[in-house]
């Protein structure tokens, strides 16, 4: 099927046509439409026009109404105020529209971009041999939601997970497994996700206590750094194991928020180890780094610190060791040459933003970005607990990501057990969508709002059934699915000969902006945007459920068949937003 053209670009197209022959100096100037609280949409572009050409925006407005013929599209249209145009469509347009987007399948008339790059995305990055808390939660939820929705614009798309798994902590833990080889041993088989961090947090607290207390094994673990840096052998097989069972609780908490990480898309500091030396020499070749007091440092004229000297970037420390600067560097060289992006978006905490301005700054010096290759950070705000402070437990310990996923759903799966008397859901059932409730309901509180902005983690808003919440729409999703089963032999059917009512014309509009909303908000990094039209959608049908009877024995065949149509494609519509979304869209509550 081919794309479906919006209703809105229709209109705005049919008034430049009209702009056109009015008045042929305008060009091929095309007014901005937006939606009118008094029609279906309002041009007011002509305001602009007017003024560029020195003429009466009024005077313009009456020309273009003159010259414009579309009978088919628009039932009424008036000149108001200054020189706004008040645009009403007809209601066959709006039906006949959304039948096209009907009958496209899954993309529902949704058309690809223009001109699709290569976008690699940097998402998801925890720390190897640590626990992932509610910190990593933004990273992973926006990533994943901008991986669906670029990639269904036409996006080509390359994961990238970058773990932290090198470092001098690293020495310590190696250093103590050789000393205490069992360590890391699993009675009975293979570890799940628990019992591997379990493993690795004892691990950890028992190498720091001794590394703290005994200078001897202090001196040993800092040659073992040496060795697993110089890649030694045995060093570098047990540095694999810590990888590897780290690998196993990363899967298995990424597999609770019911998301996919693949492991050829994980690709840590690590990765990039053979190619520091080469990043540093070339930055010092080129001029773009300098020497400073033994280190390799860049220096940036508007980055200064409190004492008015300028602060660097440093990407080789005076020791010989290597910042995290050398390690994005040289990261950014692979994704940008070995990977041929035209886009590299990391999902990475706002607090980094100084960090990465420098970083791309000084990539785009070296040559390795350029007009045609772009680098952008998804900065996040902060998860905030209700008092508006950073989330923290009781004890003020930050929160373990795993406790906070497993409270949501226990709390998502009350609500369904409380609701679920009509839908019949047997326990399974019950258990199965309290976890697909309680984890949308996380990602949806983090997914609509700003990524820049806080947001307060309150799981009582969360699986709340008012108000902006995804267990609003998701139970909205369910009441359309039990509508239609019990539809019996009728069938959703398109009827552009009928009449719509107030809330039908309303629901059938928003359903046509599904693809420009996407577009915005892909184009954007904001899926936000996208949340407020899913949430949006499932209020205007509410609204439409309360004042058009869908199943009344007393409307005609064809009502019956019209509005089970407009009920089918704003299930379809939800689902597939929800989905890009990351967040599924149960047919039973």
């Amino acid at each position: 099927m081919a794309p479906v053209t919006s209703l809105a670009s229709t209109v705005d197209q049919r008034i430049a046509d009209a702009l056109s022959a009015a008045l042929p100096e305008a060009g091929s100037a095309s007014p901005l439409l937006r939606r009118s609280d008094r029609a279906d949409f309002q041009a007011n572009g002509i305001l602009a026009l007017a003024k560029r050409l020195k003429g009466n925006p009024r005077e313009l407005a009456t020309r273009v109404v003159s010259a414009l013929t579309a009978p088919e599209l628009i039932a009424d249209i008036e000149v108001s105020g200054p020189g706004f145009l008040n645009i009403t469509l007809t209601d066959r347009a709006i039906t006949e529209t959304l039948a096209a987007r009907a009958a496209d399948g899954e993309r529902l008339g949704v058309p690809y971009a223009e001109r699709p790059g290569t976008t690699v995305i940097d998402y998801a990055q925890p720390n190897v041999a640590k626990e992932m808390h509610v910190g990593h939660l933004r990273s992973a939820v926006i990533g994943a939601a901008m991986v669906e929705m670029l990639e269904f614009t036409g996006e080509k798309v390359i994961r990238r997970h970058h773990i932290g798994d090198w470092g001098t902590q690293f020495g310590m833990l190696i250093q103590y497994l050789i000393e205490h080889p069992h360590e890391l041993d699993h009675r009975g088989g293979s570890a799940d996700g628990e019992t591997a961090m379990s493993n690795l947090n004892r691990l950890y607290k028992a190498s720091r206590a001794l590394f703290d207390s005994d200078e001897e094994f202090k001196a040993r673990s800092r040659d073992r750094v040496v060795a697993l840096q110089a890649g030694d052998e045995q060093t570098l097989a047990l540095w694999q194991r810590f990888v590897d069972e780290s690998k196993i609780y990363f899967y298995s908490v990424f597999d609770q928020l019911d998301m996919e990480i693949h492991d050829p898309d994980v690709v840590g500091e690590s990765g990039y180890n053979d190619m520091l030396e080469e990043t540093c020499r070339l930055l010092e070749e080129s001029g773009v780094a300098v020497r400073s007091e033994g280190a390799l440092c860049v220096f940036f004229d508007d980055v200064k610190g409190p004492d008015g000297n300028p602060v660097p970037l440093i990407v080789k420390k005076t020791n010989g060791g290597y910042g995290y600067a050398a390690t994005d560097l040289s990261a950014i060289r692979d994704r940008v040459g070995g990977l041929a992006a035209s886009t590299l978006l990391y999902v990475v905490d706002a607090r980094q933003s100084l960090h990465f301005k420098m970083v791309f700054e000084t990539a785009r010096r070296a040559g390795w970005l350029s007009d045609e290759v772009k680098a952008v950070q998804l900065a996040f705000g902060t998860v905030l607990g209700k008092d508006g402070k950073p989330f923290k437990t009781r004890e003020g310990e930050t929160v373990r990501l795993v406790d906070l996923l497993d409270e949501a759903v226990e709390r998502a799966t009350a609500v369904v057990r409380e609701k679920s008397g009509k839908a019949g859901l047997s326990e399974d059932e019950i258990a199965e969508r309290g976890k697909q409730v309680g984890i949308g309901a996380v990602k949806y509180a983090d997914l609509s709002t700003s990524a820049a902005r806080d947001y307060k983690f309150d799981l009582d808003q969360m699986v709340s059934l008012h108000g902006d919440t995804s267990v609003y729409i998701q139970y909205a999703y369910a009441r359309i699915q039990s509508i239609l089963r019990k539809a019996g032999d009728a069938t959703p059917a398109a009827h552009p000969e009928l009449p719509l009512a107030p809330a039908e014309r309303a629901l059938g509009l928003h359903l046509d902006q599904f693809g420009e909303i996407l577009a915005e908000a892909a184009a954007g990094y904001e899926p936000h945007k996208l949340a407020a039209y899913i949430y949006q959608l499932a209020s205007l049908y509410t609204t439409f459920y309360d004042q058009c009877h869908v199943l009344s024995d007393d409307n005609p065949a064809e009502v019956v068949a019209n509005r089970l149509f407009l009920c089918d494609l704003t299930a379809r519509t939800i689902e597939r937003g929800l989905a890009l979304l990351g967040i599924r869209a149960p047919e039973r509550l």
